[in-house]
């Protein structure tokens, strides 16, 4: 199937668009041949079986075991098709690679704020390498916001308050529109923007000549500024516990559950440290509430990452 001819498709441009497409397209075919199928039995039977004198009384007719069993058992084996079908395309499409280029998004009424991790920022506009994976995390400033980019088949609310991922892989070179869709406000249809995929060579040359600093090193100064480094000690000394490693790690909390340290985890433990209370460590961490931005946050985030992969090279 090639739907980029076809005027009600937009251009199929990411990994996983021709799998959304089958899926669709197979979903409209099942939907259309039973709605057909519907109106002409109910057309037949009408003429079939219609009452030709006033004298005419009507044959009652006998049930049927094996065609109650057939319409009962053709939909339901067609309905696991699309079940697994699309819980295949789901769960394939919510793993992003891990080896996936990071790019952190903030919705706000009404643009699209994006920073690479490198430090490269962006308003409304996207930039990325084709042939490779892209991982956006995702949160709102105010209200919720949707990222759609209909080229790519990707689509997510962005809400407030939490984090959200999408990924994709961009397989050719273009523009591509982006939108907000989930109405934001007065100005929800400006709420626009194009993703640029480039050659890698050509990505690269535009990362570089962004002359910021890289999210780490901008997390690494609020890390200080804020005075976190003297409680989280890397050896483990200070009064709350070391962040060394522990990205993407579980967490055993005073309660005697186990989390996982992930951005939400970390997001939260900023905003709302006496949530979740690591064990064997007091509750003195004062909260941050109001203190940091969305862009803050996540160059914090993106600092605590760094420490995982410091970890791995002191091994």
């Amino acid at each position: 199937m090639e739907p980029a001819g076809f005027p009600l498709f937009p251009e199929q441009a990411s990994t996983i668009a021709g799998g959304v497409d089958h899926l669709f397209l197979f979903l409209v075919l099942v939907a259309g041949f039973f709605s057909a199928l519907i109106f002409i039995l109910i057309f037949v039977f009408a003429i079939k079986y219609r009452r030709r004198s006033e004298d005419q009384k009507a044959v009652q007719i006998e049930g049927s075991v094996k065609l109650e069993i057939a319409w009962s058992v053709i939909p339901l084996l067609i309905t696991f098709v699309m079940f697994g079908w699309g819980a295949t395309l789901y769960v394939r499409n919510s793993r992003p690679p891990a080896n996936a280029v990071e790019v952190f998004v903030v919705g706000k009424q009404w643009m699209w704020k994006l920073q690479h991790i490198e430090g490269q920022r962006e308003i409304d506009e996207l930039h990325v390498p084709v042939g490779r994976p892209v991982k956006l995390t995702m949160t709102s400033e105010d209200v919720i916001h949707d990222f759609f980019v209909p080229a790519f088949r990707v689509k997510k609310d962005v809400v407030p308050g939490r984090y959200s991922t999408i990924w994709f892989q961009a397989t050719k070179v273009g523009r591509y529109h982006l939108f907000c869709a989930q109405y934001c406000g007065a100005q929800h249809s400006a709420m626009t923007g194009w993703v640029y995929v480039m050659k890698p060579v050509d990505y690269e040359r535009w990362l570089s000549g962004g002359g910021g600093e890289s999210m780490e090193t901008s997390g690494e100064k609020l890390f200080s500024r804020f005075g976190c480094v003297n409680c989280h000690v890397a050896d483990g000394s200070g009064r709350g516990p070391s962040l060394v490693g522990v990205f993407g790690k579980p967490v055993l909390l005073e309660t005697g559950e186990t989390v996982m340290a992930d951005e939400a985890y970390v997001r939260e433990s900023i905003l709302a440290p006496n949530a979740k209370i690591v064990k064997g460590y007091p509750a003195i961490m004062p909260t941050f509430q109001g203190q940091v931005s969305e862009e803050q946050l996540l160059q914090l985030i993106a600092y605590v990452k760094s420490l995982r992969t410091a970890e791995r090279k002191t091994k």
